[in-house]
């Protein structure tokens, strides 16, 4: 209830109890009944018109996973980086070497091939385009 315990609850009563004095604490405490019904309401009137408007898809969300305070960015990126490595060292199946392509029939295109440019010799620099970055 609002992180309030017992005897915080006590204490505001009797805060309320002395400020307000005993005569007008009854209407203050009916006012406060209204308010309370009336937030019941606009939230029951709420969900139902969500639930009109999306339909029984609704029911069907589980809302523990979409809780924030599950959310936990080391894990995330943890298990992100985990499944790639996972990827890598999953054993091939069957064990077999995987077949060479044959040569390709005439009259069918080869895939086209792009050119490397050339060689940079032992020592030399790579070229740096100061636009690029």
């Amino acid at each position: 209830m609002l992180g309030i315990n017992g005897l915080e609850l006590v204490v505001l009563a009797f805060i309320a109890v002395v400020v307000l004095g005993p005569e007008r604490l009854p209407e203050y405490a009916a006012q406060l009944a209204r308010l309370v019904k009336g937030l019941r309401r606009m939230a029951t009137g709420a969900r139902e018109q969500l639930r009109e408007e999306v339909g029984p898809e609704l029911d069907e969300v589980d809302w523990r996973k979409l809780d924030p305070r599950q959310y936990d960015p080391r894990r995330i990126i943890k298990e992100a980086l985990l499944d790639d490595i996972e990827d890598v060292f999953k054993p091939v199946s069957g064990g077999a070497p995987r077949p060479v392509p044959a040569a390709p029939a005439p009259g069918v295109a080869r895939p086209a091939v792009v050119p490397i440019g050339p060689r940079l010799e032992a020592g030399q620099a790579a070229p740096y385009d100061l636009e690029a970055t």
